[in-house]
């Protein structure tokens, strides 16, 4: 039984939406924050990434950051930048991205359903990134960035999506890289009554993306509840804010590969040992592979379609995983990867990027690149199921979510 309760969002007045509204703060590197921010003072970067606020001498994680972000935040509220509602709502979130639209509802859930497994993840977060949006979150007394939720559709969820969305949205607006972004408020108390029953129906939800965001929220909740013993369980610290969509809506983009070496072999040498487990084929343009086990590879100024051997597929929901099957007969046996977290020799493009940033990167700093087939949500759904977690930069969410829509205060 999945809680999704309902929150007086912290919001931007609606001539500003669209200033506000900002990527994930974890998009950029400090010097493309910096950038943007001078060019949009109001991007909600700024406070999510309250470093820009700074010459380059103070460190991304010092104290007077956090403390900034928390100043510029109360400022904007006072200021009217932001807006707060009175009452208790959920929200709308559609985004419309090359003709293909996801809707979500954007809400809070429990840090209890996240600590139980009701929440269900699939990757490892790192003490450091955690760190960081622990500070961010108890210096704004908010959570300023929401995690991406998804959970198996339901006809009695989409229905009242639909009905709601016959009203006039609070927001809509076309960002600067072509995605829309409509919101709608949901205050009609039986339809906030239907939404809450509707998904205690649903026993499991998932994070799709915002693993360190989703750790470092439930944290700070925890934290306070041992600052506050006598808690009742109802304060904000308790929930944290989400954007939950329908599976059947959400579209995964590849996370592709790309490898600065060979592992000491030469063209010829690394071609006929991946020739004992694959069909390898030259290719006159870009490989964007079509299904399950097959992958494109760029060396040499040549592509390559390599598919799998069908003896070398594999039923288990890790090891089954195109980015695990190259993994196990290629970039481990072969390019002598041990450790995709660590290891300097590889680095992970988003298939937002399409084929020719991997023919860009092998013809700057790297020798060959992987294009992926990308894993599906049910995938997703299955490793999170087993209790197992994926590979590292196994999946990439397109479009991604905006911080500053909607903000959720913990005091």
């Amino acid at each position: 039984m999945a809680i999704v309760k309902p929150f007086s969002a912290i919001r931007p007045a609606a001539s500003v939406a669209k200033q506000v509204a900002a990527l994930p703060y974890d998009v950029y590197n400090r010097k493309e924050a910096c950038d943007i921010v001078s060019r949009n003072p109001l991007s909600f970067l700024a406070i999510d990434r309250a470093e820009t606020q700074f010459e380059d001498s103070v460190d991304t994680y010092d104290p007077r950051v956090y403390q900034k972000a928390s100043e510029l935040l109360h400022e904007r509220i006072q200021d009217g930048i932001f807006v707060t509602d009175s009452e208790q709502c959920y929200y709308i979130y559609e985004q419309t991205m090359n003709q293909r639209t996801q809707t979500g509802i954007v809400a809070c859930c429990s840090i209890d359903d996240y600590a139980s497994g009701v929440i269900r993840r699939h990757e490892n977060t790192r003490a450091e990134k955690e760190a960081d949006r622990i500070h961010h979150v108890d210096a704004c007394n908010a959570q300023t960035g929401p995690i991406f939720l998804a959970y198996r559709s339901s006809s009695t969820i989409n229905e009242i999506i639909l009905d709601e969305k016959r009203s006039l949205p609070i927001y809509d607006f076309l960002s600067d890289d072509e995605v829309r972004h409509t919101v709608w408020k949901i205050s009609n108390p039986d339809n906030i009554h239907r939404l809450e029953a509707a998904f205690q129906e649903i026993p499991h939800t998932y994070i799709a993306d915002g693993h360190h965001r989703a750790a470092s929220a439930v944290h700070v909740g925890f934290d306070r509840r041992a600052a506050h013993p006598d808690y009742t369980g109802q304060e904000e610290f308790n929930y944290f804010l989400s954007v939950l969509f329908p599976d059947d809506e959400l579209f995964i983009l590849p996370y592709n590969r790309v490898v600065k070496d060979l592992g000491g072999f030469t063209t010829e040498q690394f071609l006929s040992i991946l020739c004992k487990k694959f069909l390898v084929t030259a290719k006159s343009k870009a490989v964007v592979p079509s299904h399950k086990g097959s992958f494109g590879m760029f060396l040499n100024n040549q592509w390559y379609q390599l598919d799998l051997l069908p003896q070398f597929f594999s039923n288990d929901p890790i090891m089954g995983l195109d980015v695990s099957l190259l993994n196990e007969h290629i970039l481990s046996p072969v390019l002598k990867i041990r450790d995709l977290r660590t290891d300097k020799r590889i680095d992970f493009i988003g298939g937002i990027r399409g084929t020719k940033e991997l023919e860009r990167r092998c013809h700057i700093d790297m020798k060959v690149a992987f294009s992926m087939y990308p894993t599906s949500i049910q995938e997703l759904f299955a490793v999170a199921d087993s209790g197992k977690l994926m590979p590292p930069k196994s999946t990439w969410f397109e479009p991604k979510l905006r911080s500053g829509l909607f903000i959720h205060s913990i005091q």
